[in-house]
């Protein structure tokens, strides 16, 4: 890579391009999806929810500041599925049925609700879902070699020695590996998750 560069969520908020757009919607759409679903939002429903969150993001992700708290991110676009939904629910509310209208309103409440289990499981469900999701996308990047080191190590936990040996390198080829493919995950991640 000649040019180092910057964080997803700093390429959308300062000069969105197509590639960042489509790179969010890529990394975002199945755990929105999956969320919606688990809210009882059948297949069309879920994708035109899931557009609205995305227009949203569109619209006002050049005022987003990340406020330096851990999960500012996570925490606003959470906030913005609760309004969302409940949009939709106000919306449909002929279409579905008042008790499951009121049962998708008490989990709409608690995921609102930061200090409630379901907010704690959004939380821990995104970082675990971004992060396996940004090593997919980013993988293309990467030579078979790189790649295979930085897996051994990171994700089957292998010692350094141990997927040297396994994959016949030097220690210094697969220290190397883990380190690129760690560096451009924090750069590409930065503000999604912190």
């Amino acid at each position: 890579m000649t040019e180092t560069p910057l964080s997803l969520l700093k390429r959308l908020s300062t000069h969105a391009d197509e590639d960042s757009w489509k790179r969010l919607v890529e990394l975002y759409t199945p755990l929105l999806q999956r969320w919606l679903r688990q809210a009882g939002m059948d297949g069309p429903d879920a994708d035109d929810l899931s557009q609205e969150v995305f227009a949203t993001l569109l619209r006002e992700l050049p005022q987003f500041e990340h406020n330096g708290q851990r999960g500012a991110f996570r925490h606003w676009l959470r906030a913005i599925l609760v309004h969302r939904l409940r949009n939709f629910l106000r919306k449909q509310r002929t279409r579905i049925q008042l008790t499951s209208g009121a049962q998708i309103s008490d989990m709409l409440d608690s995921l609102a609700d930061p200090a409630s289990e379901l907010s704690r499981l959004w939380d821990q469900q995104h970082d675990t879902f971004i992060v396996r999701r940004l090593l997919e996308l980013i993988e293309p990047e990467f030579t078979a070699s790189t790649w295979k080191a930085f897996r051994c190590q990171v994700l089957d936990g292998l010692s350094p020695a141990e997927a040297a040996d396994t994959l016949g390198l030097s220690l210094d080829a697969v220290y190397t590996a883990k380190s690129r493919v760690l560096r451009r995950l924090r750069r590409e991640i930065e503000g999604l998750t912190d």
